[in-house]
């Protein structure tokens, strides 16, 4: 079986870079070539062409090229005809592609086609309520209408992604997965009294909620900190800098106790959740994170937000905790609770750990994968 991923982002250092869908992807990947199964990445859309071998799986960069008009039918359309070359020469048995902007819509390829939902912008836009524009609607609406098969990483996803495009499609589930040998917990120090927030800044990710659940925090152990790791975003609403307005709503106190750490290489984000207390994702949107599997895998206390994926990877009060981020009072109290408790830190971390092994490790995961896969393609 020879399995192909289309899509704009992979973790590599060549490459634009990436978030929790690259990540996803290629854990998924490596997984995969594990059990001896062919894989090979196209990444489009980035500066230069490239065509290597990682780990077993063969990687494909295609580059961006810019059209006299209609740039967003001719590139794809670009895509297609010289990854279905690929296609016929390597006898690759299906393609998958995830549901952002619509990136397969208009393509036609001579394989089953199949799009994971890892969230598409009409899903964020519709969690964050802003209206989504016109043109990623029909993209979006035309490439999961189009697929041979669509398959979620949560039943939550699965099923609010059906009400907003209106489809009529059988929807499968199968969660992200995690290597838990890769993410384990490490012998580190602990930084007692430290939070850890690591991902992008941005609004949907609960960090302004989190500013103002911090002040609550810093009255409650005025001891406490907070680490902040990811790239800064513009806010979607006052078109300025998500930490300029994340700082704006600190007190005065509160603004000394953060610290800010942009560009931190990606094997470097293990050392930041080890050596933290506790680590706090109040997020509003997402699918099925993989910082949160992230965190449990390491065995470190969670506090997470409690909006429809998370019942399908957190359990409240034995994972650790699961609150409305905007219900800031409560979600300070968690903290404050697990700052003054390193044993429930730890009993917390232990269960989160088992949980993931049990339920999303890349063994489990994959062997559902697979599955799949020989469903579509009548292995």
């Amino acid at each position: 079986m020879h399995i192909a991923f289309l899509t704009p982002e992979y973790p590599h250092p060549t490459f634009n870079r990436t978030g929790g869908l690259g990540t996803s992807i290629k854990n998924l990947a490596q997984g995969l070539v594990a059990h001896g199964i062919k894989v090979t990445v196209f990444v489009v859309g980035q500066q230069n062409d490239a065509d290597f071998l990682e780990k077993g799986i063969r990687v494909i960069s295609i580059s961006k090229q810019k059209h006299w008009a209609f740039n967003w039918y001719l590139e794809r359309k670009r895509f297609q005809k010289i990854i279905q070359k690929y296609i016929d020469k390597n006898f690759i048995d299906l393609i998958e592609v995830p549901d952002w902007t619509g990136i397969s819509a208009f393509m036609e390829f001579k394989i089953p086609l199949v799009i994971r939902l890892h969230g598409s912008d009409g899903y964020f836009c519709h969690l964050e309520g802003r209206k989504q524009k016109p043109k990623h609607r029909i993209l979006e609406k035309r490439a999961l209408k189009s697929a041979d098969a669509i398959v979620s990483v949560s039943r939550f996803t699965g099923t609010l992604t059906k009400e907003i495009f209106g489809l009529n499609k059988v929807i499968a589930t199968i969660p992200n997965g995690i290597n838990t040998d890769d993410f384990k917990p490490l012998d580190l120090t602990i930084n007692h009294g430290q939070l850890l927030y690591f991902g992008t800044i941005i609004r949907k990710k609960g960090v302004l909620e989190l500013a103002e659940i911090f002040n609550k925090v810093v009255k409650k152990v005025p001891e406490c900190t907070l680490l902040l790791v990811g790239k800064d975003a513009i806010d979607v609403f006052e078109k300025v800098s998500t930490l300029s307005l994340f700082m704006s709503l600190l007190s005065d106190e509160a603004k000394k106790r953060v610290r800010h750490l942009e560009e931190v290489p990606y094997a470097e984000v293990q050392e930041y959740i080890a050596s933290s207390q506790v680590v706090v994702l109040p997020s509003f949107a997402e699918a099925f994170p993989m910082t949160w599997l992230e965190t449990l895998a390491m065995g470190k206390a969670l506090i997470s937000s409690n909006i429809g994926w998370a019942n399908e990877l957190m359990i409240d009060g034995v994972t650790g905790y699961s609150v409305d981020p905007k219900e800031h009072e409560l979600y300070a109290e968690k903290i404050s609770e697990l700052l003054k408790n390193s044993n429930l830190c730890e009993s917390f971390g232990k269960a989160g750990r088992q949980h993931v092994i049990n339920n999303f490790s890349t063994t489990i995961i994959v062997q559902q994968n697979i599955e799949f896969y020989k469903s579509m393609i009548n292995l």
